[in-house]
């Protein structure tokens, strides 16, 4: 049985009610979400044992995370418990013409000052058969890319399929590294990569001199660089509104690259975490 092993941040999220302005709202709805584990969560309730490694703060907000993870199916046998907060982001959901928005405190988390010796990447991985992690992971911190990057490579080693959602946060990068200097060695571990055409060339600086670069043709750099990699999996996301988009997913694997049909979303409940999942 398929086992997949995440790592990343988890925060705590606070969303104004329904539809309120930050400016209008005196409440707050409590829930948790992280790239990383969000693609844990959804596995698991379609039915795929999946497991979360992060660090959480050791007091009761740390606690009622665990717990919510802890109700899904989740194993959370591997969450550590270090630091003194947990990183919040405030949501307010976007309507109609209105656009979400999302505002971050994260700075001193108990993940992002993880010491990544806590980590036993052989025992956290011996059962599994795939790892994942984002491009959020390593940008957070020296230490949390370190253990990103030590994670990968046991599973490499261990002969787990490893993947990568590379997304680039340029505003997350504030340790002293840029991704150019870190991605490239990570994905250099993996076999699965979410990579569009800007993430390409930001983190890895594959670009192609056209007004109008084909996916495909940028595949095919970023394999030539990475030959681990087998499939390089992206999304189309057009914005009607707030509340209608749509969707089209690509792959490109052994040289073709496979399309969905563009999919109609005319009532989206709620987009923040939706990528992930």
């Amino acid at each position: 049985m398929d086992k997949i092993v995440t790592f990343g941040e988890v925060m705590l999220r606070l969303s104004t009610p329904g539809f309120e302005r930050f400016s209008q709202s005196r409440n707050f709805e409590i829930n948790f979400g992280g790239s990383d584990a969000n693609v844990a969560a959804s596995l698991c309730i379609l039915g795929v044992a999946a497991a979360p490694v992060t660090v959480f703060p050791n007091n009761d907000i740390g606690q009622s995370a665990i717990d919510q993870y802890k109700k899904i199916g989740l194993d959370i046998s591997h969450i550590k418990s270090a630091g003194e907060r947990i990183g919040i982001y405030f949501v307010e959901n976007g309507v109609a013409m209105r656009p979400s928005k999302v505002v971050y405190d994260r700075a001193y988390s108990s993940f992002s000052k993880l010491d990544p010796n806590i980590f036993d990447w052989a025992e956290i991985l011996k059962d599994a058969t795939w790892f994942h992690f984002t491009g959020i992971t390593p940008a957070i911190s020296e230490g949390a890319a370190k253990a990103c990057l030590e994670g990968a490579k046991m599973a490499r080693k261990m002969g787990l399929t490893v993947s990568a959602d590379v997304g680039y946060r340029k505003n997350l990068w504030q340790w002293g590294k840029t991704p150019a200097e870190i991605m490239p060695e990570l994905v250099a571990q993996c076999d699965v990569i979410v990579c569009g055409k800007s993430d390409a060339k930001d983190m890895f600086g594959i670009d192609i001199e056209t007004n109008t670069p084909k996916f495909a043709d940028i595949c095919v750099k970023i394999i030539e660089k990475f030959p681990n990699v087998k499939k390089i999996i992206n999304t189309k996301r057009g914005q009607i509104s707030a509340s209608h988009n749509t969707l089209i997913g690509q792959c490109y694997s052994n040289g073709k690259l496979i399309k969905t049909d563009e999919m109609d979303i005319p009532n989206i409940v709620d987009r923040i975490g939706g990528g992930d999942a």
